[in-house]
C-alpha cells in the first residue's frame, strides 16, 4: 500500500504588519486565499516590523515562536502572507522543520487547482517552474554532490545541476507551446477587428462577481463561485445591445494585490483579450470596504500589461448587499462612466447594456494626422485596419487623412497617444 498525502493540510499562518504601504497585505484577504487553497488554519501569528529581517523575514524571536507553534500544533505547513526570497524560505524551513510557502507560492497553487483548459495548465506550469527555478536548492541539498556508483558515473555534473538543466528544458518546451497558443488567440482578435466586431472585456479584483455578471448578461454557464480566482480560463460570448447592435463579451481572470510577475507573464496571451478590447467593464464589489484599494490595484495591473489606455466603465456590483438601487452616472460630457448593478439579482443589467451600446454608437471622426518615421508601426496598423483615406509624404514623415472610430483607437494601445496628441 502507498501512503496517500492528506487532502487538507494543517497550516500556521504568518502575517506581519509593515509601515511601508508597498509591502502591506490584507489579513482578511490572506485568510480567503488560504481557504481557497484548501488548507486548514490552526493558528495565526501576527506581528509588526519596520522592515523585513534579512535571514527569516519575521525576525529571530518571531521565527522561534513559529517553530514552537508548528511543533505544538503538529502543523504541516507554514504560509507567510508576503513574498519571501529563496534564502528566507530555506532558512525558515530549516528552523521550523516544516514546509514554508510564501504568498506568491500560495497564489500559484490556487491557480494550479483552478486551471481547466490546456492553455491554462500550460500557463500555470510555466509560472510554477519559473518560480521554482530560483528555489531549486530547497529540498535538494542532500544531492549537491556528483553522481557516483555503478551505472551512475557521469561527466561530473551534480544532481542539482541536472535538475536545473531538466527544468530549463521543460520551461523552453512550454514556452514554444504557449507561443503557438498566443498566435491562435492573436489571429482570432485580428479577425474580429477586421470584421468590425466590438469587444468588451470584464476586468476587476478577484471575487468581484465578474463571472456572475458574465452569466447574467450572456446566459452562459461559466463557473461562478464565492472563491478567489474561480475563473482562470477566458470565455467569450456574444451579447445583444440596443439598436440592433451586438458585441463580444470576454470574461477574464481576476486581479489581486501584488499579483506575482510570473503569473502576469504566463497569462500575457490571455490578458491580451483585455489589451485589445474596445471597452473595459471594471467590475467592483460595491459592498467591500476595500473597494478603493481594489480599484487602484486593478489599474496598476492594467498599466503593467499595457491596457491602461483602454476606455473604462466602472460597474459597481453586489448592490443588493448594501441596499442600493440600480442607476447610471454620467460625466460632464454626458458619457456614462459608472453603473450600479446586482449580477446575482439581475438588477441594472439593462442600464449596463445601454451604457455599452451608447459607447460603441459614438460617431467616427475624420482627422489629418502627421506620423513621424519612428512611428511607422502606427502607419502600418492604420493601413491594416483600413482607416486611411489619403496619404501624402512630407519632410516630417507621412501626412494622413484617417477615420478613427473608438474601437480602432483602443486597439492601438499606447500607440494611440501619437494620434490623440494631434487630435486634441
Amino acid at each position: 500500500m502507498f501512503d496517500r498525502p492528506p487532502s487538507v493540510f494543517t497550516a500556521v499562518l504568518v502575517h506581519i504588519q509593515f509601515k511601508d504601504e508597498q509591502i502591506h497585505e490584507d489579513l482578511g484577504e490572506f485568510k480567503e486565499l488560504v481557504s481557497s487553497a484548501g488548507a486548514q488554519t490552526v493558528t495565526i501569528v501576527t506581528g509588526s516590523r519596520d522592515r523585513p529581517d534579512a535571514k527569516y523575514f519575521v525576525g529571530t524571536g518571531k521565527a522561534e515562536e513559529i517553530r514552537r507553534l508548528v511543533e505544538d500544533q503538529c502543523a504541516e505547513i507554514v504560509i507567510v502572507n508576503h513574498a519571501l526570497s529563496p534564502s528566507q524560505e530555506r532558512n525558515l524551513e530549516r528552523l521550523v522543520c516544516a514546509r514554508v510557502l510564501s504568498r506568491t507560492g500560495l497564489i500559484l497553487d490556487i491557480f494550479a487547482q483552478r486551471a481547466q483548459s490546456h492553455e491554462g495548465k500550460l500557463q500555470v506550469e510555466w509560472a510554477q517552474l519559473t518560480h521554482l527555478s530560483t528555489r531549486l536548492v530547497r529540498g535538494w541539498t542532500h544531492l549537491e554532490r556528483q553522481k557516483g556508483g555503478i551505472g551512475l558515473r557521469g561527466p561530473g555534473e551534480t544532481q542539482l545541476e541536472t535538475d536545473r538543466r531538466l527544468l530549463g528544458k521543460r520551461i523552453k518546451v512550454i514556452e514554444k507551446r504557449l507561443q503557438k497558443v498566443a498566435k491562435t488567440r492573436q489571429q482570432g482578435r485580428k479577425t474580429r477587428l477586421r470584421a468590425g466586431i466590438n469587444t468588451v472585456s470584464l476586468v476587476g479584483y478577484t471575487n468581484a462577481g465578474k463571472s456572475t455578471l458574465f452569466n447574467s448578461i450572456t446566459g452562459a454557464k461559466v463557473i461562478a463561485k464565492d472563491k478567489l480566482f474561480a475563473t482562470l480560463d477566458p470565455t467569450l460570448r456574444r451579447v445583444e445591445l440596443p439598436n440592433q447592435q451586438w458585441a463580444v463579451l470576454a470574461d477574464t481572470v481576476g486581479f489581486i494585490r501584488h499579483l506575482p510577475h510570473d503569473l502576469v507573464a504566463a497569462f500575457r496571451s490571455t490578458l491580451e483579450e483585455t489589451v485589445s478590447a474596445g471597452l473595459l467593464l471594471h467590475v467592483i464589489d460595491a459592498s467591500s470596504a476595500e473597494k478603493l484599494s481594489h480599484i487602484e490595484q486593478v489599474n496598476e495591473v492594467l498599466k503593467e500589461i499595457g491596457a491602461d489606455q483602454v476606455p473604462q466603465i466602472r460597474v459597481y456590483n453586489k448592490i443588493d448587499c448594501c441596499d442600493m438601487k440600480p442607476r447610471l452616472e454620467r460625466d460632464e460630457h454626458g458619457h456614462i462612466t459608472r453603473v450600479w448593478v446586482s449580477a446575482l439579482k439581475k438588477q441594472g443589467l439593462e442600464a449596463l447594456t445601454q451604457a455599452i451600446g451608447e459607447y460603441f454608437a459614438q460617431p467616427t471622426h475624420r482627422h489629418w494626422v502627421s506620423i513621424p518615421p519612428e512611428a511607422a508601426r502606427v502607419r502600418a496598423k492604420l493601413f491594416e485596419q483600413g482607416a486611411v483615406i489619403a496619404e501624402r509624404v512630407c519632410q516630417e514623415g507621412w501626412l494622413m487623412d484617417v477615420e478613427l472610430p473608438p474601437l480602432l483607437l483602443a486597439s492601438l494601445g499606447s500607440d494611440a497617444e501619437i494620434l490623440l496628441k494631434q487630435i486634441n
